[in-house]
């Protein structure tokens, strides 16, 4: 958070931090749905928070998850387009043990500017989604899923620089280099200036407090 703040300062930008009270915007009957499943509500919360941001008079907004580093500001340059989604370039293992890139969007980064046309349709399409489902969902419903089936459909802007780093391509940024970083570097059209650490899944993978600052130092020091 602290990388978001000083990029943000240096753009001389207004900076909110959000906590719990952003799911106050949901509907009681889509809280009460979300319930055990709070990224899917912020998923939802993140889109209300921004609408309301440019009703209240803003050109432009801009959302950064709690765990997305900016580590290369000066080139973290906001591109000239209404709106811009994040880029993702997934890099895992598939069911032989071969590696593979699935290149997505992701909403760990967005960015909004009044007068846009899709932010409204996006909010709109997530709300309904989550009121006709039953049953559970996975966590990337109406996030990165839904997302990516909207851009694959539309082509929608999107910020190559606000990347997404998985578990795997982690790892080798540790150890200096490998196959995964190697792949993720081959299919990204450029190396990120920030980046969505993912904590929730490299907490899952075993990744320490330790080694994430190690990250971030060698991110920072454009490794």
């Amino acid at each position: 958070m602290n990388s978001v703040q000083c990029w943000v300062a240096d753009n001389n930008f207004d900076y909110q931090w959000l906590g719990d009270e952003i799911f106050e915007s949901l509907a009681p009957e889509l809280i009460e749905k979300t319930e055990t499943q709070k990224v899917i509500a912020s998923d939802l919360a993140r889109l209300k928070a921004m609408q309301q941001a440019l009703a209240k008079g803003y050109q432009r907004v801009i959302w950064c998850d709690a765990d997305f580093l900016i580590f290369n500001p000066e080139q973290f340059i906001l591109p000239d387009s209404s709106f811009a989604l994040g880029r993702e370039v997934w890099v895992q293992e598939d069911k032989n043990q071969k590696l593979r890139a699935y290149t997505k969007v992701h909403n760990a980064f967005m960015m909004y500017c009044r007068g846009n046309h899709f932010l409204d349709y996006y909010t709109a399409s997530a709300e309904q989604l989550l009121r006709a489902n039953q049953g559970r969902m996975p966590p990337q419903f109406i996030g990165p899923k839904l997302l990516t089936a909207l851009h694959n459909m539309v082509s929608c802007p999107v910020m190559e620089t606000a990347g997404m780093l998985s578990p795997l391509v982690i790892r080798d940024i540790l150890k200096g280099d490998g196959k995964a970083l190697q792949l993720f570097k081959q299919k990204s059209s450029c190396f990120p200036a920030g980046a969505n650490l993912c904590s929730s899944v490299t907490a899952e993978a075993g990744f320490s407090e330790t080694l994430m600052q190690g990250l971030i130092e060698k991110l920072r020091c454009r490794i």
